[in-house]
């Protein structure tokens, strides 16, 4: 009798296993604390040197204990993360897929998959408004599921193609994404402005600035620490009141 009950049970979770009703978790059922698109700007304004430099600082970042740290400070201990390059309206791609990060593991395995990465656009414009509508597309590709949502978008132009920056920022914070900036001073000491005013939004939104490329990592790694860890650790600076100083 409990013969035939033990071979009855092993049948039943065999079914189950066969129906999703049991047994190993899968991509959809896995929460995180966080979704994080990383658009890359690759327009012509970006040449090799430059674009390798904000690749390394990304790869850099996610192989720091600071990061890992901020991951392991979540409810979920876990983020989900993407990246993508981006220049004109329509011209977009995805280099690194999504990709769950819960340990320093798999936080160095997506840094790898940054560095073996290739640059691939070259030119066509610069869309700022093109890549917050691409990223929007890629939050419902995502096999996870959270709360928050956020594009971390990093450049060192305006928007100068494509439908309004305004336009696009303000649609995405309506269905409830956040876009964080980096913008890169080199060409533009007055970007930060630029993006305070039309690129970041929604709820906690923030910019981290970069003099220049050179600085780029070290302005990456700020930035995402606060961004991991939902702006907890550290007091932001009132980037209006910076800049209203400003000449």
């Amino acid at each position: 009798m409990l013969a035939g009950k033990s071979a009855f049970r092993g049948r039943l979770m065999a079914v189950m296993l066969v129906l999703g009703l049991g047994g190993s978790t899968t991509a959809a059922d896995t929460t995180v604390d966080l979704h994080l698109v990383l658009a890359l700007d690759a327009s012509g304004s970006v040449n090799d040197a430059r674009f390798e430099l904000q690749k390394r600082g990304y790869a850099a970042a996610f192989r720091n204990p600071q990061v890992i740290k901020a991951i392991a400070s979540g409810a979920e201990q876990s983020i989900a993360v993407t990246m993508l390059q981006w220049t004109g309206p329509f011209l977009h791609v995805q280099v690194v897929p999504w990709t769950l990060i819960k340990d320093a593991a798999t936080a160095r395995a997506f840094a790898d998959a940054i560095d073996n990465s290739q640059r691939e656009l070259f030119g066509g414009g610069t869309s700022i408004s093109g890549a917050i509508d691409h990223a929007m597309t890629l939050f419902v590709q995502s096999p996870y599921k959270s709360q928050r949502r956020t594009i971390d978008i990093s450049g060192d132009g305006a928007n100068t193609s494509g439908r309004s920056i305004i336009g696009a920022r303000d649609d995405a914070v309506a269905a409830g994404v956040g876009i964080n900036g980096l913008p890169i001073l080199s060409l533009d000491p007055m970007l930060d402005r630029y993006y305070y005013n039309f690129v970041i939004g929604g709820p906690g939104a923030f910019m981290i600035p970069a003099a220049n490329y050179e600085n780029f990592a070290d302005a990456v790694l700020k930035k995402l620490i606060l961004e991991i860890a939902g702006n907890a650790y550290a007091p932001m600076k009132d980037w209006g009141a910076v800049l209203a100083k400003r000449p």
